[in-house]
């Protein structure tokens, strides 16, 4: 039986992608094939139902499918994941000339985010600023960029205008991941040293490949065998692992999630039968 997949395009190398692993899996003797979404919500409302096998989640996305499930009586687990969505952080970034020296010093000031579904550059770090004793939008105003919502920050646009707002002097603060304030340095989108990390996250995973009770637990056991086998060291599947970002895939894990439930539970993104609940979020 074929297992079905689904993955969001949010860039069109998603395609190259999945047509890539699509036919090295199909070579390895596992009928696979995949369907591509707009959005993750519809992504997940799929898996859950039973029309897809698999789904590439955001933690977001695996978030709700996890509650949706539950709710239904049903159960999904994760597979596996790449190396690199493990043991992640998010910052919260001032300029280094800013007299902010505490979360604290952010009373009354503006901190820019990314989109309202990002985790990474708005769940996360808000989430961070209220164990810090300060309510978003209350006792600091809130700069949100909403580009390529319903991508759960995949489209790493909002983030990076966040970060220029920051540059420009428009805000006070703004949050992206570890990784993006590197890459926006080596953009020049963040001056070299003009920059400081104010409060960063404790580590949390990323994305995973999520498996619905109903997928085929022979064929699903053998998809994850095969992603597990790939090797950086094969010429042949080097190319695909470059394209998706990873040198190695590993078993899934779950553990990684719990801040990011807190912070949806807290922003009231989701209910806890997976309903979206989120103010202004129209993926």
């Amino acid at each position: 039986m074929t297992l079905l997949m689904g993955a969001v395009a949010y860039d069109p190398k998603v395609v190259t992608i999945w047509e890539g692993f699509r036919s090295w899996l199909r070579g390895q003797g596992l009928p696979f094939d995949y369907v591509l979404y707009s959005h993750y919500e519809r992504q997940v409302e799929d898996l859950v139902a039973g029309r897809l096998d698999a789904a590439w989640n955001s933690p977001l996305a695996w978030l709700r499918a996890e509650r949706l499930a539950r709710a239904e009586g049903r159960t999904v687990r994760t597979l596996v994941m790449r190396d690199t969505d493990q043991d992640l952080t998010s910052l919260v970034l001032v300029r280094a000339d800013s007299p902010i020296d505490s979360p604290a010093d952010l009373k009354g000031r503006t901190v820019a985010v990314g989109a309202v579904d990002s985790p990474q550059a708005t769940l996360l770090p808000l989430g961070l600023l209220r164990r810090a004793g300060l309510r978003p939008g209350e006792d600091f105003a809130v700069r949100r960029f909403d580009i390529g919502t319903g991508l759960h920050g995949d489209h790493v646009g909002g983030e990076r205008e966040a970060a220029r707002a920051l540059a420009a002097g428009e805000v006070d603060a703004a949050c992206v991941i570890d990784a993006n304030h590197l890459l926006f340095g080596r953009e020049g989108v963040l001056p070299p040293g003009g920059t400081r990390v104010l409060a960063q996250t404790e580590p949390y995973d990323h994305c995973n490949m999520t498996v619905s009770d109903s997928a085929p637990l022979e064929t699903a056991e053998e998809f994850g065998r095969l992603l597990l086998s790939m090797s950086y060291a094969d010429p042949e599947v080097r190319p695909l692992l470059d394209l998706e970002g990873l040198t190695e895939w590993l078993p899934g894990r779950t553990g990684g999630y719990a801040s990011l439930a807190q912070a949806v539970d807290e922003s009231g993104f989701y209910t806890a039968d997976g309903r979206i609940t989120a103010a202004e979020y129209t993926p």
